[in-house]
């Protein structure tokens, strides 16, 4: 089975993967806080994510494995933390998936997940996992997480690590269509930056310690061209927004989870250090079932 494609154009077959050729270089690119609808997001976090696919994959492909479920940078692990359940002989929605690690990791426990991204670059760094194992591909989708090409109640589990929900501008919409596409009963996990992150910056040194923005300040934050194209978007909602976008869809929020830095963990990602991680939560993952 190929990369299934809603509503965008690949631009280049899985097999001709070079792990080169996407790796684009954006000059000049000014960082602000304005406004970013829809359309926009969606189109900068394709593009950005086909050009910046082979350099994220090369910089956290040994930290995420080929088949290992991890929920966040601390390295909590689906493994041991079990926020899905039993998943044996579930249909599994995997939203943001990037190169289907988790979907591997699901489809070894016997799952049945399918992996939607919004960007053909990272399914076919997907391809190429499964292609090097000599393993059964992993279903893969080319979509945007807020208008899912999937029939009502098409899967029992949904999850989403660190993907689509922080660059999704109507989040409020994709909950109202995870909760679509999921049986009654059936569970919703996602793992975001933990929203007090936003008032802090993002480094991982003592300069991240001091709080320098408004957390309930909403602007996106907006990475655009000379000619004030958005080239990367991400979108701030508080903890309180969460959970109302969560209850407006007609989940019910079973856990919160802030996972803490473990100890022995020194490696740094991003923002993510062992400094700011034993001080201030990194992540948030937010555990609803559809009524």
């Amino acid at each position: 089975m190929g990369i299934v494609t809603v509503a965008t154009t690949p631009q280049a077959d899985l097999h001709d993967l070079d792990t080169s050729a996407a790796r684009v270089e954006e000059e000049g690119d000014d960082a602000v806080r304005r406004a970013a609808g829809t359309g926009e997001s969606s189109r900068a976090s394709r593009h950005w994510w086909d050009r910046n696919a082979d350099e994220y994959q090369d910089e956290h492909g040994e930290f995420l494995g080929d088949d290992r479920f991890t929920w966040c940078p601390e390295g909590l692990d689906e493994a041991d933390a079990r926020l899905l359940g039993d998943v044996a002989g579930r249909d599994v929605l995997e939203i943001g998936a990037g190169a289907a690690q988790c979907s591997r990791w699901l489809a070894a426990r016997d799952a049945r997940p399918v992996a939607l991204d919004i960007s053909y670059r990272q399914l076919q760094h997907s391809r190429r996992i499964d292609l090097g194992r000599g393993t059964t591909p992993v279903a893969v989708v080319q979509a945007d997480a807020a208008v899912l090409p999937f029939a009502d109640a098409s899967f029992d589990l949904a999850c989403s690590a660190y993907g689509a929900v922080p660059f999704s501008a109507d989040t409020a919409a994709l909950m109202r269509e995870v909760h679509r596409v999921l049986r009654p009963g059936g569970r919703w996990v996602f793992s975001v930056t933990h929203p007090i992150r936003w008032a802090f910056p993002d480094e991982p040194g003592v300069e991240g310690l001091t709080a320098t923005s408004s957390y309930f300040d909403r602007t996106p934050y907006v990475e655009q061209d000379e000619q004030g194209r958005a080239t990367y978007v991400e979108h701030h909602r508080t903890v309180g927004d969460r959970v109302r976008e969560l209850v407006a869809a007609g989940f019910r929020l079973v856990d919160l989870v802030e996972p803490e830095w473990p100890a022995g963990l020194e490696q740094e990602w991003g923002g993510w250090s062992p400094l700011r991680g034993r001080l201030i939560p990194g992540t948030a993952i937010f555990v609803a079932e559809r009524g």
